[in-house]
C-alpha cells in the first residue's frame, strides 16, 4: 500500500451509501480496499432468481465499477456458508421458539463485524467502513463511543448497538455525519452511477419478502400445524393457522369473533397455543433482555434513568434500566407499550449516545 494513512476495508454493496464511505476514505487519503460479500439465497426462481438481494449480479457490478472509478482493489467473499448457519438457521430457530427475530442485529454482530472484519485484520486492514448511518466519538478515558447520526430517521445505531469495543476499534462509519440528501450530492459529485439507488431493504435472504413462505418451505415440518386460540382464562375461541402466522400485537386475521377486539397477546410454542387478549391486557411496562451488551464494556452501578427503542423503527421512549447481577437488563417504562416483542433488541440511549442493546425475553 501507498502512503502512510491506516489501510481500511469498505464493506460496498453496489449502493450509494458504502460507494459514497469508499470515495470519502479516498479523498481523504486513506489506503482502501473494496469488499463485498456474497450471501446466501434461495436456489429458486423466487424474487432475484436465487440471489441474496444485498449482492445481485447487477449490484456486484456496480460495486466492481465503482472500485475501478475510485482506483482501489475490489475483492468478493464467499460468505454463504457463514451465513446460512449465523443469520438464515437462527432467523428459523427463533421462529420456531415462538419468537420475532431481527436478523440485522445477528447480522452486524456475526457476518459483518466478525466474520468480514475478521478477513479486513488478515489482510493487514487497521479499519473496517461501512455505508452506516452512526457516528464515533471517544469519551475521555478513551473508550470508544457509538452516537446517533445527525438525522434521526436515517440512523442505524439500533442495529450497531451489539458491537464492543474490540470490534468498534476497527470501525469506521464515514457517513453517519451526513444527511441523504447530502450522500447524494456527494455521489453525483463523485461521479458515481449509483447517485439515484434506492435503498436496501431488510431481510435480504427472502426473495421475495414472504417469511411465511420460506418458513413453511424451509423451517421444521410441524412449525404452522395448527393448534387453538384461548384468552388467558383458558377460555378456547377458535383455532390458529400456525404460530408463525401471528405476531404480538397483531389484531386483524385471527378468525375469531368477541364483543371486542382481541389481539395477540403470546405465541405460547409448548402448547402450540396462540394467546390473545383485550387492548388493556396487551399494553407492558416492563421487560427483562438476556444477555446485555454494554458498549463501554462494563454495566452502570445501578439503576438509571434512559432512553429505549424496542424495535428499530421505534420511538425512543423514557424508562429506568436496572442492569441485573446475571448480566442481565430489566426496563421499567414509564407508561405501557403494546408492542414488546420476545426476539427484538431493547436498545439503550441517554441523548444521542447508545449504551448497548439486549435481546427482549419472553415474560
Amino acid at each position: 500500500m501507498q502512503g502512510d494513512k491506516p489501510t481500511v476495508v469498505v464493506a460496498m454493496s453496489g449502493g450509494v451509501d458504502s460507494s459514497v464511505a469508499a470515495a470519502l476514505l479516498v479523498e481523504r487519503g486513506y489506503n482502501v480496499i473494496g469488499m463485498m460479500m456474497r450471501l446466501w439465497a434461495e436456489e429458486s426462481t423466487v424474487g432475484f432468481g436465487g440471489h441474496n438481494r444485498c449482492c445481485t449480479p447487477d449490484q456486484m457490478a456496480d460495486a466492481r465499477r465503482i472500485a475501478a472509478d475510485l482506483g482501489i482493489p475490489f475483492y468478493v467473499l464467499d460468505t454463504r456458508q457463514v451465513f446460512r448457519q449465523q443469520i438464515v438457521q437462527f432467523f428459523i430457530d427463533q421462529h420456531a421458539q415462538g419468537v420475532t427475530p431481527n436478523p440485522c442485529l445477528a447480522c452486524n454482530r456475526h457476518i459483518r463485524f466478525e466474520w468480514l472484519l475478521d478477513n479486513a485484520l488478515s489482510l493487514g486492514a487497521d479499519y473496517l467502513a461501512t455505508g452506516h448511518y452512526a457516528r464515533l466519538s471517544q469519551s475521555a478515558d478513551g473508550c470508544v463511543e457509538l452516537r446517533q447520526a445527525v438525522t434521526p430517521e436515517k440512523d442505524q445505531s439500533y442495529v450497531l448497538s451489539v458491537l464492543n469495543q474490540a470490534r468498534l476499534r476497527h470501525a469506521m462509519f464515514p457517513i453517519g455525519e451526513f444527511t441523504k440528501p447530502q450522500v447524494r450530492e456527494m455521489a453525483q459529485r463523485f461521479g458515481l452511477p449509483v447517485a439515484s439507488k434506492g435503498d436496501s431493504q431488510d431481510l435480504c435472504f427472502l426473495g421475495d419478502g414472504d417469511y411465511r413462505r420460506f418458513l413453511r418451505e424451509h423451517g421444521p415440518g410441524d412449525l404452522f400445524a395448527p393448534g387453538p386460540i384461548v384468552m388467558r382464562d383458558g377460555t378456547q375461541l377458535g383455532e390458529h393457522i400456525g404460530l408463525p402466522n401471528y405476531t404480538i400485537g397483531q389484531r386483524k386475521g385471527l378468525g375469531i369473533a368477541y364483543h371486542e377486539p382481541l389481539y395477540v397477546l403470546k405465541l405460547d410454542t409448548a402448547r402450540n397455543t396462540l394467546i390473545v387478549g383485550t387492548r388493556d391486557e396487551l399494553g407492558q411496562d416492563e421487560l427483562t433482555t438476556g444477555a446485555f451488551n454494554w458498549i463501554a464494556g462494563t454495566p452502570p452501578d445501578g439503576p438509571f434513568r434512559a432512553e429505549v427503542k424496542i424495535r428499530y423503527k421505534a420511538r425512543p421512549v423514557p424508562a429506568t434500566v436496572a442492569p441485573l447481577p446475571d448480566g442481565a437488563v430489566q426496563i421499567r417504562f414509564d407508561d405501557p407499550l403494546r408492542d414488546i416483542t420476545p426476539g427484538q433488541g431493547a436498545v439503550v440511549y441517554q441523548d444521542d449516545l447508545c449504551l448497548g442493546s439486549g435481546i427482549i425475553q419472553r415474560q
